[in-house]
């Protein structure tokens, strides 16, 4: 890498770290072939970039491919990952808008939001400590203890659903529309049936009804026990 190539764009640098926020908090190992697929673009760039990203002091890249934060760039993600989480809640929460789409709105009007405005939006909320899909906004404490996903769960056990993986937001955002019509959103109690007979789907009790709940889809969604 040259040296005297030109410093990365701050949208540029800001998109990456949150993306390696993301990924590293649904503990998967971040590498650069997860950046590439979260972010839809081609490896070489994202090899190139991620090079850029280390020469000006944002990550480390272990010589195993693996990549993280540093002091500095852990800090710019977790302001990234607060903006946008306090607006997705103020577009959920005030506006009314459904889970998707203030996803989606969240992404495009967060690299606009200062500091100062995020601090004074949070205190219009309340201090939330969590989106609306119940990750938790940084800086805040988790609201709740140790968490299993559904897919998990025993038949018979009772749990309260507290989040949504982060990776549901991104990659299936089809997926959030069908959880927030199936009523399986945080604070709501459920109850674990037996498995769909063989065809891979876990049937939850959600207040007075049965929703049958694909694996891959129960495996994103975490709960904690009664």
């Amino acid at each position: 890498m040259d040296d005297k190539s030109p410093k990365l764009r701050r949208e540029t640098v800001e998109h990456y770290l949150e993306t390696i926020f993301y990924i590293a908090h649904e503990g998967e190992v971040v590498r650069p072939s997860r950046i590439a697929e979260w972010q839809g673009i081609g490896p070489p760039t994202v090899s190139t970039t991620l090079q850029r990203l280390e020469r000006d002091g944002w990550i480390t890249l272990a010589p195993d491919r693996s990549v993280s934060t540093t002091k500095k760039g852990e800090q710019l993600a977790a302001t990234v990952v607060r903006h946008h989480r306090l607006l997705e809640r103020w577009l959920t929460d005030t506006l009314g808008l459904d889970w998707a789409s203030a996803d989606e709105e969240a992404q495009r009007l967060a690299p606009g939001l200062t500091e100062q405005v995020a601090d004074h939006l949070a205190a219009h909320l309340g201090d939330p400590s969590t989106c609306p899909h119940g990750n938790v906004i940084p800086g805040r404490p988790a609201p709740y203890g140790n968490l299993v996903s559904l897919a998990d769960l025993a038949p018979g056990a009772h749990a309260t659903v507290r989040r949504i993986s982060e990776v549901t937001e991104h990659d299936a955002p089809e997926v959030l529309r069908q959880l927030e019509a199936f009523g399986l959103v945080p604070g709501i109690v459920v109850a674990i049936g037996e498995s769909g007979e063989g065809l891979g789907a876990v049937a939850v009790r959600v207040g007075e009804g049965t929703v049958a709940v694909g694996l891959d889809v129960a495996r994103l969604v975490w709960a904690e026990p009664a």
